[in-house]
């Protein structure tokens, strides 16, 4: 066997796996208010958050008795956009459903 080549000598194998650090999660929470009605939380709950009927209903029971309930857990970018999709259909449907962004 021949002497290795000098341009393999300085070769120098290294483990370059990175560590993937899991996204910080967020909770969106809906808050109650006098206007907003009951079914339009529902609806809001089950078109945006895709929960179903019954979850849906039992979010909105929680955010109407206890002054506000987790609509879901997403990481920051997802959270804050549904916020914002909460926000501009209360206001086209008029009604001043407040939602916000809360770190776990």
């Amino acid at each position: 066997m021949s002497a290795p080549h000098k341009e393999f000598e300085e070769w120098v194998i290294t483990d370059n796996r990175q560590q993937v650090k899991e996204p910080s999660m967020f909770k969106v929470l809906l808050h109650n208010d006098d206007y907003t009605t009951m079914e339009f939380v529902v609806m809001v709950l089950e078109v945006i958050f895709h929960k179903n009927p019954t979850e849906a209903t039992k979010i909105m029971l929680n955010v109407h008795q206890q002054g506000m309930g987790v609509a879901g857990i997403y990481p920051r970018d997802v959270a804050e956009t549904k916020v914002l999709i909460v926000h501009d259909l209360a206001r086209k449907n008029e009604y001043p459903l407040k939602c916000s962004v809360e770190h776990l």
